[in-house]
């Protein structure tokens, strides 16, 4: 789930570099680009071409990708370098977090009503039965291809993909010789050196409120990614009942505790947009652990009390960006 957030701008320049701001379409979502040139050139031909791409890849809603097609079959050898180098990170992440994140949880998310077509709640029964296809071991990859040991396990990067799409426009735009970059792909986030005014980047997040838009905090981004996932406005109800969008690989039935959001901080955008999603699995007290043995993430807690109140925690290498 992409950061809700706004740009902090407003002033007078302080430089004569121009900002250049494109935007469009992708990922069933929208794109934001800004950089600061001294003579500017528009690279959205590049850029769109690059997400197109990509997209032929790793989308579940194309029906000819890469992925779709391994969905749908049993072995697939990679045509584009995205699929191998997702496995590979997402392997990694899904060890780290003892299998909070896991891009195998794609049948149980469809099974939850969280896929492209709308069901009926699966029965207990059902969850046991998807559960025995979740988890890495149900597929093997090498450099050149991917197969499934578990004929039902299925792949779904959509709680990465974003953050990776991140990564790749900046890493592009880096190679351009551009040094002031904002990068935005469905709220998540990546900034290098300093906007217009000669400043760091900055956003504000909004509070976890499934009605309304109200400011929770001011983010300043320093050379580094920010990815952010909610349970407050991806859900519904049926019977009565609210069910959230996050499904841990663990239970198969849908997360249930006080952290409401988390928005994760890592110079990799890919790994933040991961980490976001693995902590809204584990919840507030597993994630602290997590953060505080990498020192490559910093997290910021959005969370309700016993009393129903918001509260908020943050790591401290976030203390002097944060502003409440």
């Amino acid at each position: 789930m992409g950061l809700m957030w706004w740009i902090r701008e407003g002033g007078k320049a302080q430089n004569e570099w121009q900002k250049v701001t494109l935007s469009g379409t992708t990922m069933g979502t929208t794109y934001s680009v800004k950089y600061l040139m001294e003579q500017p050139q528009d690279f959205q031909p590049s850029i769109d071409s690059l997400l197109n791409d990509f997209n032929q890849c790793l989308s579940t809603y194309i029906p000819d990708s890469e992925i779709s097609q391994f969905n749908k079959g049993v072995l697939h050898k990679f045509q584009r370098p995205y699929f191998y180098e997702m496995l590979t990170q997402s392997k990694t992440i899904y060890q780290k977090t003892h299998g909070a994140f896991d891009p195998t949880v794609m049948p149980l998310v469809a099974a939850w009503g969280f896929g492209a077509e709308a069901t009926d709640l699966p029965s207990d029964k059902k969850v046991e039965s998807i559960l025995s296809a979740v988890g890495f071991e149900n597929v093997f990859f090498d450099e050149l291809a991917v197969c499934k040991v578990h004929q039902a396990a299925q792949l779904d990067f959509s709680a990465i993909a974003k953050g990776y799409a991140v990564d790749l426009v900046m890493q592009y735009l880096q190679q351009q010789d551009l040094n002031n970059i904002f990068v935005e792909i469905g709220g998540e986030i990546s900034a290098v050196g300093v906007n217009e005014l000669g400043k760091p980047w900055a956003i504000y997040i909004e509070k976890p409120e499934e009605q309304g838009r109200e400011i929770q905090a001011l983010v300043t981004l320093d050379d580094i990614a920010v990815a952010t996932s909610g349970n407050y406005r991806n859900f519904y109800i049926k019977d009565g009942k609210k069910y959230a969008h996050t499904i841990s690989p663990h239970t198969g039935y849908p997360v249930q505790h006080s952290l409401l959001s988390v928005s994760v901080f890592a110079k990799s955008c890919a790994k933040a947009d991961a980490y976001a999603t693995a902590f809204m699995v584990l919840g507030l007290e597993q994630a602290l652990q997590i953060t505080k043995a990498d020192q490559e993430l910093e997290a910021y807690f959005i969370y309700q009390k016993e009393d129903g109140q918001l509260a908020s925690t943050a790591t401290k290498g976030l203390l002097n960006a944060i502003t409440e």
